[in-house]
């Protein structure tokens, strides 16, 4: 097993994002047309915060399910992305080793975390990251 490899081998490099002024309407959006559970909050080039789609969840029960539109709707206009967002989340740097990110997720139960490298995002790693990463381990 390679033990200092940094985390910028298995983060999402191309990172979906969503400006802090959008509405959640394009944040059940992307989460939807994107097949993702978590999204960087950025305002210009600085991560503000972080959303995800349980943070969605807690507001509605049907805004990430087909064939419920319309049952929602008031939630996610009444709401601002500032609102439902974790304001202000831990981030890590490219070079963070990967065992480093892994105690990380296990101490402070967080499942994705913005990649920023001087101030600017540069990828998300999540949890499915470490799990794939240590599974190629073992081929």
């Amino acid at each position: 097993m390679k033990k200092r490899e940094p985390i910028s081998h298995i983060m999402t490099k191309t990172v979906v994002t969503v400006n802090q002024n959008d509405d959640l309407r394009k944040v059940v959006e992307k989460l939807k047309s994107n097949s993702i559970r978590h999204i960087p909050v950025v305002n210009g080039k600085e991560v503000v915060g972080i959303i995800s789609r349980t943070d969605v969840n807690r507001l509605t029960f049907s805004a990430l399910f087909d064939g419920q539109d319309g049952v929602d709707e008031a939630i996610l206009d009444m709401l601002t992305i500032p609102q439902v967002m974790t304001s202000k989340p831990k981030t890590l740097s490219s070079d963070t080793i990967i065992k480093d990110l892994a105690s990380t997720f296990v101490k402070e139960e967080f499942h994705a975390l913005p990649v920023v490298d001087n101030g600017e995002l540069k990828g998300i790693v999540t949890t499915t990251d470490v799990i794939k990463y240590f599974l190629e381990q073992y081929d």
